[in-house]
């Protein structure tokens, strides 16, 4: 399997089509996985995190320049309590145990949503991890955490008003290039491609604004099962597509 995957690389790195600057990921599937196994959820959501750890290894391998995992959304509050604090505890435990392999593979971690939603003690935990990342010259790996698209579009319209409000900004002046800079990803260029795993057609309300032209990639594979292999093959997928912007394609009238 090594030599099969390691062709695909060698492959997407001597294609004349560039590689995705941006992949981002809606990670999905980590309960179905538990209960295929007549495990608990949270034995999900455990695999859940290797299988982010593989990915962040291969992104970095493959060199892409960012990768954002949709991490935690506005509506998993919605979730049992018990999953909920599993999963905040599980985010603080990992981000603490893997900070040393962060450090070591030069990748820079940043965070994409309303942080302030989550309790202090998980905030020093990221802050602690992101001051200690933040010269890493490699891989910037974002993670959106208490994050909603819709709820990131309203907030960005808020604090345009507020601007407008103080002087600082005129109503004329306001263009896709602007909204863009109140957004929680004004630093980061916009997705080239976004995968989905688990084969929902949906993109559940993440980086609404910033898709508008992303490539999609669905595939069945329940998160915890997608490493290596299913990335590289995401990519060279990308690859094979002709990417418009809503012009013409080359040889097409």
């Amino acid at each position: 399997m090594s030599s099969v995957v390691d062709k695909l690389k060698i492959d997407i790195q001597n294609s004349k089509q560039p590689i995705p600057r941006h992949v981002a990921i809606i990670m999905d599937g980590n309960g179905r996985w538990a209960a295929k196994r007549n495990k608990p959820r949270t034995a999900g959501h455990e695999a859940g995190v290797e299988a982010v750890k593989r990915v962040v290894r291969a992104a970095g391998e493959i060199g892409l320049e960012y990768l954002t995992l949709y991490t935690f959304s506005v509506e998993n509050w919605k979730r049992p309590r018990e999953e909920v604090a599993a999963l905040m505890s599980l985010l603080s435990r990992t981000t603490r145990r893997e900070i040393d392999e962060l450090m070591k593979n030069d990748v820079k971690l940043i965070t994409t949503g309303r942080i302030g939603g989550l309790s202090v003690a998980r905030r020093k935990v990221l802050a602690r991890a992101v001051e200690r990342t933040k010269n890493n010259r490699g891989l910037v790996l974002n993670l959106a955490l208490n994050y909603g698209g819709r709820t990131e579009i309203l907030d960005a319209v808020k604090s345009i008003v507020n601007a407008a409000r103080a002087g600082l900004i005129q109503p004329s002046e306001i263009d896709e290039e602007l909204f863009s800079s109140f957004l929680y990803t004004a630093n980061l260029p916009d997705p080239d491609l976004l995968i989905r795993t688990s084969g929902e057609q949906r993109i559940s309300n993440f980086l609404l604004w910033q898709t508008s032209y992303t490539e999609l990639y669905i595939i069945d594979a329940l998160w915890p099962d997608f490493g290596r292999k299913e990335l590289f093959e995401a990519i060279a997928e990308y690859q094979r597509r002709e990417r418009r912007f809503g012009k013409i394609g080359k040889g097409k009238s």
